[in-house]
Parts: structure tokens; C-alpha cells; sequence
């Protein structure tokens, strides 16, 4: 149903002994029939945005709305094009930074492969009812694969990391496993920029010199600087979840949140998530280490220096894609992808207390299991947790959205 309403479900969870019935509010998306690829972004200001691509004739088009009282407001949109690189996992923004300024990016593809395209950031200055040029992040001009973008207020203008295939030139990039190299000299590798008002490059840095080729990127501000997770590479392929602090202007060498220790010769396509508030921070994230798929959560109280023992979230048929948010008391909501059967998969929503103990698991809403569901997206808003997901049935394809009370998990 598209219509406002509320529901209430008794829901079971397979892998707990917990029940719970939880009244979850479906907030109609002006998105088109084809949406996908959501992703909702948190302004300094409190401004809320949920963005989606959709189909426009032959071309894709990357849409907004901002959240108020009575939910999405009319959309609008921020440019589109037939030349974009349209994939499941890699996925577009739009995003209030600071004194006014909002910012967006898409994908744009360049002459080579497939797997060639380009970072593009573009501004708005009247809350997204007009959008400046727009110009990469980048200036290697290697057709070549850019992207998992993150991006963050700084001062009076934008940060932004992002996965850069730079290194891989000349690869044959028609096959995505041609240029998995696991050497740091042709390997993928972790970069960022700062980018004014005006667009002009203020600076740039590569962070980490071999990272996991397709695992999305993600970034939160704490009380000392903005805080990056992203899944590392070793050259004998562990891939593990990895946190690089910003301090004093450079990005830090990142660091281990825990050692799973997952030995994988291929991108998993599942990255991190991260929140914080203050110097309390929480990052979520999926593993199958051993052999064993698994979502799981730690906790750090210094602003990313140090984290808990990881805390198992689930373990039975997960699909992970895992989305975090830090709840008013320090506590911290969980989400994730579960297989149940005949291709479908359940959105979960966990309540997770700093010390490890776990509230009732809810399920959200069902989707697909395959890849084309994307990517769920969670945020706490003031009083609510949102809740987005491209949902899949026989018909259609199409971006939905749910609030959550904090009370009700």
C-alpha cells in the first residue's frame, strides 16, 4: 500500500526467541515506478534528504525530497543523463552540508569498459531548486573506475572519499576480475578530496593504498573530526572492515575495527556503516570469515581510537548490506538483510546496547533477495529512525520508506 497508514505485525525472528509487536509508519515516496538505489543523507541543520534514481524515457534521472511533518515533500531534481553508470551497489547522493550549501553526486561514464566512469559533484545554494555544473573530485583522467563515494560537510564546503582505480589503467577492464590485483602498485586504492563552493579542488590524499575493489565507503562526524570505514585489502586478500581517522586536516593511516581475519579472492560488495555522536561511535558491518556469513557491531567511546569486542548481531543466512544509527540514549540501531526463501529476503532492525546486549528484532519489510533490492538505508532523525529500500515484487521495482519510534525497539 502507498498510502500513509500504520502498521502493526507480530513478527517472529527464526534465530531468537524474542517477539515484538511494533508500529511502523509507512511514509509514501514520490518516487516514479523503476527507483531504486536510495539513500537518505542528515543536514548540520537537521534537514533530512531521500534521494533515488528513477527512469526518465532513455535516460536516469537522480530525484530528492526533504522530509517534514507530514513526510516527502514534492520532489525534485538534480540532473539527468543516458550516460550514468546505473549499478545496484554503487549508488548516487544528495547531501546538506553547511551554511546552505547541499551537495550531490552521481556516476558518469567514461570511454573504455563498463567498469570506466567517473565521480561527479555538483552544488545548490537554494535547497536544491538549482544545481551548479559539475566536476569530478578526481583529476588523474584515467578511464578508469571512481566511485562508492561518501560525502561530508567541511567548513564552507564538502569532503569527499571514494574508491579509485587509477592505478589499474591499462587493465583490461571489460572483466572487473582483470584488474583485481592484489599488489598495491595495481591495485584499487582509497582517496579524497576537499571541493569548494565554487568547485574548486582545495586538496586531496590518498588514504590507503589497496583497498577492496566494490565495498561501499561510509563517513561520520564525531567531536574531533570526520571518521571513514572501508573494507581493506591485504595483499594475500584479508578483507577486513578498517577506520581512518581525520585529524589536523590528513586522514590517518586506517586500523583494523576488529580482526576477522576474512580471507576472500573476490569483493564481497558489502561495506561498512558508521555513527557516531560526540566521541561515542558505533560501526556495523558484514563478514564470512571462516566460512560463516555474519553481521556484526562495535562500539568505540574515544572517537574511533579503540573498539569494543565485536558484538554478533545475526548469523543465520545473512545477506548482510548493514545500515547503523546511534539512538538519543547511546544505543544503537542495526540493520541488515536476511535470506528467508524463494529469492525473498527481510529487512531486521536490531536495538544494541553499548555493553553487547541486544533488544527485539523486528522485521521491517520484505524484498528480494537478489542484488538488484540494493542496498537499505537507515537514519536517526529527530525522534525516529527512517528506514529506506528499494522494493521488488513480480510488477515493479520501486523505492519505499517506513519511521520507526525509538520506543518501539
Amino acid at each position: 500500500m502507498r498510502q500513509l497508514l500504520v502498521l502493526f505485525a507480530l513478527l517472529t525472528c527464526q534465530a531468537c526467541t524474542d517477539e515484538s509487536s511494533v508500529a511502523i509508519e509507512e511514509l509514501p515516496v514520490p518516487a516514479a515506478s523503476g527507483s531504486a538505489e536510495p539513500n537518505l543523507a542528515a543536514g548540520l541543520d537537521g534537514t533530512v534528504l531521500l534521494s533515488w534514481l528513477e527512469p526518465a524515457g532513455d535516460e536516469h534521472a537522480l530525484r530528492f525530497a526533504a522530509l517534514a511533518e507530514s513526510g516527502w515533500s514534492e520532489p525534485l531534481t538534480v540532473a539527468q543523463s543516458d550516460n550514468w553508470f546505473i549499478n545496484w551497489a554503487d549508488f548516487p547522493s544528495v547531501v546538506p552540508l553547511a551554511n546552505g550549501l547541499w551537495a550531490a553526486h552521481w556516476l558518469q561514464k567514461t570511454p573504455g569498459s563498463v567498469y570506466s566512469y567517473d565521480v561527479r559533484v555538483a552544488f545548490s545554494r537554494d535547497r536544491g531548486l538549482s544545481w551548479s555544473e559539475s566536476r569530478t573530485p578526481h583529476t588523474d583522467g584515467t578511464h578508469t573506475e571512481h566511485g562508492f563515494a561518501s560525502l561530508f560537510p567541511v567548513a564552507d564546503g564538502l569532503g569527499a572519499v571514494w574508491l579509485d582505480g587509477r592505478k589499474t589503467a591499462g587493465a583490461d577492464h571489460s572483466d572487473p576480475a582483470a584488474h583485481d590485483t592484489g599488489s598495491p602498485d595495481r591495485g584499487m586504492t582509497l582517496r579524497s578530496a576537499v571541493m569548494s563552493g565554487d568547485l574548486q579542488l582545495l586538496a586531496d590524499q590518498e588514504i590507503d593504498p589497496l583497498v577492496c575493489d566494490c565495498c561501499q565507503t561510509d563517513v561520520a562526524l564525531s567531536s574531533t573530526g570526520p571518521l571513514l570505514v572501508y573494507r581493506d585489502r591485504s595483499p594475500d586478500e584479508i578483507r577486513d572492515i578498517y577506520i581512518s581517522r581525520h585529524v589536523d586536516g590528513t586522514w590517518q593511516e586506517g586500523e583494523p575495527v576488529a580482526v576477522d581475519g576474512w580471507k576472500i579472492g573476490g569483493c564481497p560488495v558489502n561495506g561498512p556503516a558508521i555513527a557516531a555522536r560526540g566521541e561515542l561511535v558505533v560501526v556495523a558491518w558484514f563478514t564470512a570469515a571462516n566460512g560463516t556469513s555474519r553481521v556484526k557491531v562495535a562500539f568505540s567511546t574515544n572517537a574511533g581510537e579503540s573498539f569494543s569486542e565485536p558484538v554478533l548481531v545475526d548469523s543465520s543466512k545473512v545477506l548482510g548490506r548493514v545500515g547503523v544509527s546511534l539512538l538519543p540514549d547511546g544505543d544503537a540501531a542495526i540493520s541488515w538483510l536476511k535470506n528467508i526463501s524463494n529469492g525473498r529476503a527481510e529487512i531486521r532492525l536490531q536495538r544494541i546496547k553499548p555493553d553487547g546486549t541486544s533488544g527485539t528484532m523486528t522485521v521491517v519489510a520484505e524484498t528480494a533477495a537478489a542484488r538488484i533490492s540494493g542496498f537499505p538505508q537507515l537514519l536517526a532523525t529527530e525522534g525516529a529512525l527512517l528506514l529506506a529500500w528499494t522494493d521488488i515484487t513480480e510488477s515493479e521495482k520501486s523505492v519505499r520508506s517506513a519511521r520507526i519510534a525509538f520506543d518501539a525497539l
